[in-house]
């Protein structure tokens, strides 16, 4: 077999989402691709609208490799900074809506974002963050109809305006070339930046599709942050198969099932407590529907009550694992139809595997962590979970230490703990070390650590996550008092919210001694125990 045949423009062509808008633009030019309130966006539109703003881009002075953020909810201009920023060869830099100033200002400095897309919304905070950057960058005030405090920034439309509508939609030269970077806390209080890929984005995309039954007449509602993992990739995937995105500002419940409803949403992700969310909505706010509709779901496994209680208004629930570092889900719980008519518990511990990975990871599998062999398939020897593949990440940005800590012999290494069952699904045991995920929010122990150690009263403090029937997992503080200090639960947590996104700041406070190791290390598992039901 001859191997020296040439790789032409002809038979090769490097992988990037942005190929998924122009083919829908050209093959259903007049659908609508989004809906937002009364407005509509045909995919035509779409495709002008992005061209336009990755041109606005290149003639404000953003080179191939600069960073654009945006600070932006579910609204349209976030599904076109998602096509437009990497049609301009840049790269997006989605930021959590929720962050609070110094965590941006953090951002917006180690990412030396060249231009900031802001809502009005969230004016107030940019504000605050970008005040000490030495560099800052241009912003771009999108309005949204909402409030906001005012700042010096071009509006989007007239931005959009300098644009050319005929901007070439081309890949890069290099499909290994950055599409994205996304800020996650990981288990340090710093944030870290995880560069990803074009190649991976496409391929992800696909998975998703694939795995989610996406197709053309799919109707997909955002209930999902953008600013998640690009949405898990749906903000392309949803577009490589031609069909709607309905864009929703904030999650609430009542719009949520008018929305499914009125436009016959067929699929959407979201984390554990939206779910419990959509249980627990008033009967006033409930709409009926007729049709299925597909939820994701990532986290914890959803219990059986909560499994048979959205089967009963009209949802099947697919679990799922995965991280930001390998763009959103990896693995599935991939249904087998012989077990359709387990009884719900049965079903329900089925479902509380996370699985098997989708088409487009090349593999996963638990190693042992000390010697990096797969552990024994027999569903109760711990390891940790490695995954492997073209939907992994490039890296965590100027991290060389994070970097050589999570690629070890030619496996991503999660950090998560899980066993192996004989069928092959692979089941999580336990989260990364430290990590609270409270609402599908990643929250650092360390950095809520810190915040409490400010405190004058704090002589020592620890971090765990406290299970909670709504938002899944909030922080739990274990306090050591300085002597004679009269300081009030009430008091630690009004501290931590002075000093952390609300989110962050504990729900729980108990005061007494810290279990220790011998060599004076916190046992955090003896204070998880503690949390446990008798």
């Amino acid at each position: 077999m001859d191997d020296d045949l040439p790789r032409t423009p002809a038979n090769h062509v490097p992988l990037s989402p942005v190929s998924f808008l122009a083919r829908a633009a050209r093959i259903w030019p007049g659908r609508t691709a989004i809906i937002h309130g009364d407005r509509r966006i045909t995919y035509a539109e779409y495709a002008e609208r992005s061209r336009r703003l990755a041109s606005a881009l290149r003639h404000s002075g953003v080179a191939p490799g600069d960073v654009v953020a945006a600070l932006l909810p579910n609204i349209p201009q976030m599904l076109e900074a998602h096509m437009g920023v990497p049609m301009a060869h840049a790269v997006l830099c989605p930021i959590n809506t929720r962050l609070d100033a110094p965590t941006v200002r953090f951002i917006l400095g180690h990412c030396g974002a060249k231009v900031l897309l802001l809502d009005r919304e969230f004016a107030a905070v940019a504000a605050a963050a970008l005040d000490g950057i030495a560099e800052p960058p241009r912003i771009v005030i999108v309005d949204d109809g909402v409030e906001g405090s005012a700042i010096e920034a071009v509006p989007y439309e007239d931005f959009l305006a300098t644009g050319d509508a005929t901007f070439p939609v081309e890949p890069p030269d290099d499909e290994w070339r950055a599409i994205s970077l996304s800020y996650t806390s990981g288990t340090t209080g710093d944030p870290k930046g995880v560069v990803v890929h074009h190649r991976g984005a496409y391929l992800n995309a696909c998975g998703n599709a694939l795995a989610f039954g996406l197709n053309a007449q799919s109707v997909y509602l955002w209930t999902l942050p953008m600013f998640h993992c690009n949405g898990w990739t749906y903000t392309w995937a949803v577009t490589l198969q031609g069909g709607t995105h309905v864009c929703l500002r904030r999650v609430d419940p009542a719009r949520i099932f008018a929305l499914i409803a009125q436009h016959g949403v067929t699929h959407l992700c979201a984390a554990p407590v939206v779910l419990t969310m959509l249980i627990h909505a008033p009967a006033d706010q409930r709409r009926a529907f007729t049709h299925r509709v597909g939820i994701a779901t990532g986290g914890a496994a959803p219990p059986s009550p909560v499994i048979a209680a959205m089967e009963q208004l009209g949802f099947d629930v697919t679990h799922l694992y995965g991280l930001t570092e390998c763009y959103g889900p990896s693995l599935l719980c991939a249904w087998q139809p012989e077990l359709a008519n387990l009884a719900l518990p049965d079903k329900a511990a089925f479902m509380a595997r996370q699985g098997v990975p989708l088409p487009t990871l090349e593999d996963a599998t638990v190693i042992d962590a000390e010697t990096g062999a797969r552990v024994p398939a027999d569903g109760t020897t711990l390891g940790e979970i490695a995954l492997r593949g073209n939907t992994v990440m490039k890296g965590y940005l100027r991290n060389p230490a994070a970097n050589a800590a999570a690629f070890v012999d030619g496996w991503f290494r999660t950090g998560d703990l899980g066993v192996l069952h004989p069928d092959g699904y692979i089941e999580v045991k336990d989260r990364a070390k430290d990590i609270v995920i409270s609402g599908g929010e990643n929250i650092s122990s360390l950095e809520v650590e810190e915040a409490l150690y400010r405190h004058p009263d704090v002589m020592e403090a620890a971090v765990v996550a406290h299970p909670d029937p709504k938002w899944g997992e909030v922080p739990h503080a274990f306090v050591t008092l300085k002597a004679g200090a009269s300081t009030t639960p009430a008091d630690i947590i009004a501290h931590c919210r002075a000093h952390l996104a609300h989110f962050k700041a504990p729900r729980h406070v108990t005061f007494g001694a810290l279990p220790k190791t011998a060599t004076g290390k916190i046992q955090k598992f003896e204070l998880r125990r503690t949390l446990l039901p008798d």
